[in-house]
């Protein structure tokens, strides 16, 4: 597995910086001021370096919502019970939950996979399985999972995403995640590679009080402590306090990049996974959108490693990939200002050159 994941690594490529100077060319063309439509302009240039033309099509969209379930939970670190994982997994099946609404109200499918929830799915349930195993280890007393159960997660979270490109004909993917107590892994994450204060990254997650923050604060340095995460090591992160849906949304990440597609991660555990994956192939980033600023303070820091700003601040913490979802119409709106607009040559308006 572990030469699959090396594999799909360096068949990533880097966007086309040919590419990427057309669009630029033919945005500072187009009708308007130069520059007057700020980071709209940005992602339009990306877009047009991603998919080698000045007519990016990102219209096909899908959400794939990673599930698991952490045996950190046993801390006290979530409002939540374990079980609610499995049961926010059926709402979302049926079409219940937040990220079902907001994904049909931008066009976007939404595909909800098993990576590791703690209780057997029933086989009516028409969820992607992709079980590694119930639940990782907690944390806080050893590593989260093998090594090799962190390189198998990634590699089926690239599969899926790549199969849904080159099969299925999506051209714009979305991650986020379903799983009770996943704020705690995503924190020790952002801490094993900044290096920064536990207190300073850990957020209140599902909405805990102080002494569930004390004990989140503490299970995370914890699992530093006992575990010791090489932060030269992205794999090595991932394998000793990570997640098992967390693989799959660093693996979508890969995936989306190797078949040069755009990716928009939801908030801090989609982020999480996203660090995970630009770690590991620093190519991915040209193909990553972070959707929004997550209230979970470690995200901040997040997004500073990954050198990406977020394309929306809506106060949000919620996952699912509900973040995700109102980021996409942003990066449409972004392919239709490069491909839509007119230039000033095309249009017959004089150019002032401003």
């Amino acid at each position: 597995m572990e030469e699959v994941l090396r594999s799909l690594v360096e068949a990533i490529e880097p966007v086309d910086t040919q590419w990427e100077d057309r669009a630029w060319e033919r945005l500072r063309s187009q009708i308007r001021p130069r520059g007057s439509l700020g980071r709209l302009e940005e992602m339009a240039a990306r877009l047009g370096a991603i998919a080698r033309s000045l007519a990016p099509d990102v219209s096909k969209k899908i959400i794939f919502t990673m599930a698991g379930d952490h045996g950190v939970a046993e801390e006290g670190v979530s409002a939540y019970p374990q079980e609610v994982t499995a049961q926010m997994v059926y709402s979302f099946l049926q079409g219940w939950a937040s990220i079902n609404v907001l994904a049909d109200h931008v066009g976007a499918a939404v595909r909800v996979v098993d990576f590791g929830v703690a209780s057997d799915l029933p086989e009516e349930w028409a969820v992607v399985r992709r079980k590694i195993g119930k639940g990782t280890h907690n944390i806080a007393k050893g590593p989260a999972m093998d090594r090799q159960d962190a390189v198998r997660g990634m590699v089926e979270g690239a599969r899926l995403v790549m199969d849904a490109v080159t099969r299925e004909g999506f051209r714009l993917i979305g991650t986020g995640d379903m799983g009770i107590a996943n704020t705690t892994p995503s924190t020790a994450i952002v801490a094993a590679f900044s290096g920064k204060p536990v207190a300073e990254l850990t957020g209140r997650g599902t909405g805990i009080d102080d002494a569930a923050w004390a004990r989140k604060v503490r299970a995370v340095e914890a699992a530093l402590g006992v575990n010791r995460p090489d932060p030269n090591d992205p794999v090595d992160v991932l394998a000793k306090v990570g997640g098992y849906e967390i693989a799959g949304l660093a693996g979508a990440v890969l995936g989306a990049a190797a078949v040069r597609v755009p990716v928009i991660c939801d908030g801090f555990i989609a982020t999480a996974g996203a660090l995970i994956a630009c770690r590991l192939a620093p190519r991915a980033k040209d193909y990553l959108f972070v959707s929004h600023r997550s209230q979970e303070v470690g995200h901040g820091t997040m997004m500073e490693l990954l050198g990406l700003p977020p394309l929306l601040d809506l106060s949000m913490r919620l996952g699912e990939g509900t973040g995700a979802a109102l980021a996409m119409p942003l990066v449409e709106a972004a392919a239709r200002v490069l491909r839509d607009i007119k230039t000033f040559a095309e249009a017959g308006v004089t150019d002032t050159g401003h």
